[in-house]
């Protein structure tokens, strides 16, 4: 993984715009916007959705900040129509529309609006039982898929899966933000 990482940032390094090199960069273990990410996000869900038609355990889970990019949204209601459950936490912008009987009843959606920046982007796959985890810079807008250079990176080691699973379930059951704000607005007639 170290390897990969030398090679782009000394791609990084010569480089204003992508150039035909991007054939040479193959990564294995990184996933680099313009280079192999959308392609490759798009095939981790296609073998939850295989893994789901085959009775194994499926699901995605995915917090970022954003969530726009059509083809990934797309590829997400095909996944919820095959059975994979999708577990989303998305900050800001989200142009998925979760509980549309027969396309995304199987996708549930979860805000986590506070004073502090939510920054980080954890994308879990369920992987018939055998979880792969990934974080990094990217969230699944255009601008990060098609125009920047974004990295995700696989997580390793299973104490560190353990803790994140943990820190993720902890955010899906958070409600305490949402009714100390609705409190405090009542309360003090404060509005943003």
């Amino acid at each position: 993984m170290l390897r990969e990482l030398e090679q782009l940032f000394g791609f990084l390094s010569k480089s204003k715009k992508l150039p035909s090199i991007q054939d040479h960069i193959r990564f294995q273990y990184l996933l680099v916007a313009q280079f192999n990410l959308h392609q490759r996000f798009l095939s981790l869900i296609d073998r939850e959705i295989d893994n789901a038609s085959k009775g194994l355990p499926s699901g995605i889970t995915v917090k970022l900040n954003n969530l726009e990019e059509q083809t990934l949204i797309s590829k997400l209601y095909e996944a919820s129509q095959a059975g994979v459950m999708v577990r989303l936490i998305v900050r800001g912008i989200c142009c998925l529309i979760p509980g549309i009987p027969g396309i995304s009843d199987g996708i549930n959606v979860t805000r986590i609006v506070d004073r502090y920046l939510e920054h980080g982007r954890v994308f879990i796959f369920e992987n018939a039982g055998d979880p792969e985890f990934f974080m990094g810079s990217a969230d699944w807008m255009n601008r990060n898929i098609y125009s920047r250079i974004e990295v995700c990176f696989p997580i390793l080691d299973q104490e560190l899966k353990n803790t994140l699973q943990e820190l993720i379930n902890l955010q899906f059951e958070d409600n305490a933000q949402e009714s100390n704000y609705l409190f405090l607005r009542t309360k003090n007639n404060l509005s943003l």
